[in-house]
């Protein structure tokens, strides 16, 4: 394990500095490429902090949608891949028609709402400056 400062906060502190020192000093095109840069780092960072989170909620759903209670693996990676697999399962299930009405497709529909939601709050612009 890295000592402090954490990955999170040296992107944040890169964001701050762009946002403070860097974006008010620019015009025109320059500005808008380091409002861009800036934006980019508090992505990754919104990312690094909520991926154990949002791939274990994921996991989690996925595994209820798909009558499965296999423990979600610990590593990283691991779990990226395992969830590729049960992302797979489900587009198989969606292709067989299992999604074209009833319960499954409510409980889908949930999920997939649910998913979207975690990957906009990742992506989400910065409030108003």
């Amino acid at each position: 394990m890295n000592d402090r400062p954490t990955a999170e906060e040296l992107l944040r502190a890169v964001e701050r500095f762009l946002e403070r020192e860097v974006v008010p000093r620019l015009d025109g095109v320059p500005k808008f490429h380091a409002r861009v840069a800036a934006n980019v780092v508090a992505m990754v960072a919104r990312e690094i902090e909520t991926a154990d989170a949002h791939e274990h909620g994921e996991w989690l759903r996925l595994g209820e949608l798909l009558g499965s209670d296999e423990p979600c693996p610990e590593g990283r990676e691991a779990r990226r891949d395992a969830l590729v697999e049960r992302n797979r399962a489900l587009v198989a299930r969606i292709r067989a028609g299992d999604a074209d009405a009833g319960t499954f497709r409510a409980e889908l529909l949930a999920h997939l709402r649910r998913t979207v939601a975690e990957k906009l709050d990742v992506a989400k612009p910065p409030r108003e400056r």
